[in-house]
């Protein structure tokens, strides 16, 4: 079985256009034996503060208004969580279950951010996703986390999401963004997706 890791935060709205593309392309080539590890990288502890829901916001609009017109359907600054360490956890304890399950709560965790308006810091809101997902988030996967965090930090995480193929990181590899005054500027990076694609897809373990 060929695993990719990436580290990415759950409220970093740049990770929801990616991880999808990635998963498609997948199952398009037919892939089965190749599951993406999606590891904690909470911006939280990175930044010392937690994520501005109005910044992540403008992102939100920004890339709706750019590249993705289809996603981020109910997203809610007002209901923007104020701590992702528990969806991370949570994750984490889908991982302990089995590659699959792993990517599975991975993306919804984050559609219930973007897609649902859902505060994933709100101990409700995780439990009903636990039973949803048939998980139960022990001590241990509270600790991966920061096992996750530590482990970033040793790799040279740049930001989310960073992914790893071998020995090479790849920061964003989806998209270009450009900061122009006020504004961002967000293309899809076709050069750099197929370069990654390749490198995912290339023979190793």
């Amino acid at each position: 079985m060929a695993v990719r890791a990436v580290y990415a935060e759950v409220t970093g709205p740049v990770t929801p256009v990616g991880l999808p593309r990635i998963v498609d392309e997948r199952n398009r080539h037919g892939r089965a034996d190749l599951h993406l590890r999606v590891r904690a990288w909470p911006l939280e502890l990175v930044n010392g503060v937690p994520m501005d829901a109005h910044a992540v916001a403008g992102k939100v609009a920004a890339l709706r208004d750019s590249v993705a017109p289809d996603l981020f359907t109910g997203f809610d600054e007002g209901g923007f969580p104020a701590t992702t360490l528990p969806a991370l956890a949570l994750t984490e304890a889908a991982y302990r279950v089995g590659p699959e399950a792993g990517e599975r709560a991975a993306l919804v965790v984050r559609d219930l951010v973007f897609e649902d308006g859902r505060d994933v810091g709100d101990p409700a809101v995780l439990a009903a996703a636990a039973a949803a997902l048939g998980l139960e988030v022990t001590d241990a996967d509270v600790a991966q986390v920061q096992s996750d965090y530590d482990a970033g930090r040793a790799r040279g995480v740049e930001g989310s999401p960073t992914f790893f193929v071998g020995g090479e990181g790849w920061f964003c590899p989806t998209l270009n963004i450009t900061k122009v005054g006020d504004s961002l500027e967000i293309e899809f990076d076709r050069d750099a997706f197929d370069a990654f694609v390749a490198d995912v897809f290339a023979p190793g373990p």
